[in-house]
């Protein structure tokens, strides 16, 4: 599973082959959520508020870049890993 970003401990990945629609993968100090892109809502499973309220500021800062890794990922063509939040 390629890893798109990591920032504050939070991790962000994408599967080839995965479902629609477009979405991605996070894991936090033991929870776990998949995010979707257009909404940034979360689509399956759980996070702090802390976590999703910064997973959720990166991804509108990323909105376009997460879409291109969606498509290249599931392509299976390289991909670029997007910058952590600061």
């Amino acid at each position: 599973m390629p890893e798109i970003s990591r920032f504050y401990g939070i991790r962000v990945t994408m599967f080839p082959n995965d479902h629609l629609p477009p979405h991605f993968h996070v894991k936090y100090s033991g929870w776990e959520a998949t995010i979707l892109i257009n909404s940034f809502d979360i689509l399956e499973g759980e996070l702090p508020i802390t976590a999703l309220r910064l997973v959720r500021k990166w991804s509108r800062d990323h909105q376009l870049e997460l879409l291109d890794c969606w498509n290249q990922i599931q392509a299976r063509l390289p991909f670029k890993k997007i910058k952590p939040l600061d």
